[in-house]
């Protein structure tokens, strides 16, 4: 197999993109927000770190349909249950 350069490309722009969202994550805690849009734009960077990570670095570009609905499965799942409690939380006396 002959490496043509063009992978190590995508591989270093990849890592600035996490490297850039790393800081962006960092950074994010010098903006003294509330707690709820603090957590909201911490796990938006998580998850984007993760898809870039995911689709790149362990080779699931060609995977089918599949595999993305055994993840998302399990996220659906926990969204679903996060919104059951939230009028136990919201109305809470």
């Amino acid at each position: 197999m002959v490496n043509t350069g063009n992978d190590d490309r995508l591989y270093i722009t990849i890592w600035g993109w996490l490297l850039g969202l790393l800081i962006a994550g960092v950074l994010v805690f010098t903006l003294h927000l509330a707690t709820i849009p603090l957590l909201v734009l911490i796990f938006t960077v998580a998850v984007i770190k993760a898809a870039l990570v995911i689709r790149n670095y362990m080779h699931l570009k060609a995977e089918h349909v599949l595999i993305y609905a055994i993840a998302g499965i399990p996220v659906l799942l926990i969204l679903g249950m996060a919104l059951m409690l939230i009028p136990d939380i919201v109305f809470h006396r």
